[in-house]
């Protein structure tokens, strides 16, 4: 089965790994020529929006997923009219508009901030004179790593919501006190079989994830097995085929859902390690169309993204049992090029993982 990934990065990378082994093969678009999936697969190189790059990247291919969700929906609109595209577009959309994955959340009984959507040409000071101070505002597409967002904790900051987010449509929610931030990764087969991993507890510096704890300490089981029903429900709503993630903070009392990620996801990294069936492997298999996989965790896991730029491969490889990941990528400030994993260490190798992600960053621009 030759499956189509629409983007060639890292993720796209992890799940050809994933899937040759059963003896699945994979073709990538991508803008960019040379990505990192190029390392695993044929790469067709073209703008997503081309409908003869489209036609090229879908000739002969069996099913068609994606490894990032800023695709054009248009795009994959266009795709499934030709070939199986999972998650289907429905989903994807959902999941690109904080609107609508909001909606969906609060339909569904997730707990969410509350929130109000303010449309292009409204300067949004009337939905944080309802809402109240202090409030997060989001552009509703296309933000992610912590861009597109700013926090409003006063008049003057509210006065520069435009300037600073631009003139399109946004979401202004309450900015609500959490202690922690967790996730939670489910996935769903054609059959309508799902499977979930462990709620992972999530540390980010800047918008992006630096560290990933799983399964998260403290969690009691009722709350996990709400995260896991409420994820599910989520899955049957959008007829979802693969993986999913959902982003939660956790006040201590109550999760509260923040974002969903209709992809792999990064937060699932360790899983590769720390699990005998992957994100990865299930995406493929859910897509493909074979049995997904219980996970299988193998014990506490905790993964470290290196940012910037990569440590010394042969310094991280002293660390006992440490399992590295090199994207292939050029070092660049604020880029994700690689990650290592250590599943059931102690806190000692594990600061010291921590410490070596720190050391190779470069300065931020």
């Amino acid at each position: 089965m030759l499956i189509g990934v629409l983007g060639g990065g890292q993720l796209g990378q992890m799940l050809a790994l994933a899937g040759m082994p059963l003896g699945l093969r994979f073709r990538f678009l991508d803008p960019t020529p040379n990505p990192p999936a190029a390392a695993v697969g044929e790469v067709v190189t073209g703008a997503f929006e081309d409908e003869a790059v489209l036609a090229k990247f879908a000739a002969g291919v069996d099913v068609v997923t994606y490894e990032f969700e800023n695709v054009p929906g248009a795009s994959v609109r266009w795709l499934a009219q030709r070939v199986p595209v999972y998650p289907p577009p429905q989903a994807l959309e959902t999941g690109q508009d904080r609107l609508k994955e909001k909606t969906a959340f609060r339909e569904l009984g997730f707990a969410v901030h509350d929130f109000e959507n303010v449309e292009p040409g409204d300067d949004g000071l009337g939905a944080v004179a309802r809402l109240g101070l202090p409030l997060v505002a989001k552009t509703r597409r296309m933000g992610y790593d912590g861009k597109g967002q700013m926090v409003l904790r006063t008049a003057a900051d509210a006065a520069r919501l435009r300037a600073t987010l631009g003139d399109g449509a946004l979401l202004i929610e309450r900015l609500v006190t959490f202690k922690r931030e967790l996730s939670i990764i489910a996935c769903r087969g054609r059959d309508g079989a799902c499977v979930t991993y462990p709620l992972t507890e999530n540390v980010h510096e800047g918008g992006i994830l630096r560290v990933s704890r799983a399964p998260a300490a403290e969690v009691d089981a009722a709350t996990e097995r709400s995260a896991r029903q409420h994820a599910e429900a989520l899955l049957q709503r959008l007829n979802y085929v693969g993986v999913l993630a959902v982003e939660l903070f956790d006040t201590g009392t109550e999760l509260y859902a923040n974002e969903m990620a209709p992809r792999v996801h990064n937060s699932g990294h360790w899983t590769i390690d720390g699990c005998e069936v992957s994100q990865f492997e299930n995406h493929c298999r859910a897509v493909a169309g074979l049995p997904l996989g219980e996970p299988g965790v193998r014990g506490s896991s905790v993964m470290v993204n290196f940012i910037g730029a990569m440590p010394p491969v042969a310094e991280l490889l002293k660390i006992p049992g440490v399992r590295v990941h090199d994207y292939g990528k050029e070092p660049r400030a604020g880029r994700k090029v690689g990650h290592a994993t250590l599943v059931g260490a102690g806190a000692v190798l594990t600061q010291t993982l921590i410490a070596a992600a720190a050391n190779g960053q470069i300065a931020s621009c």
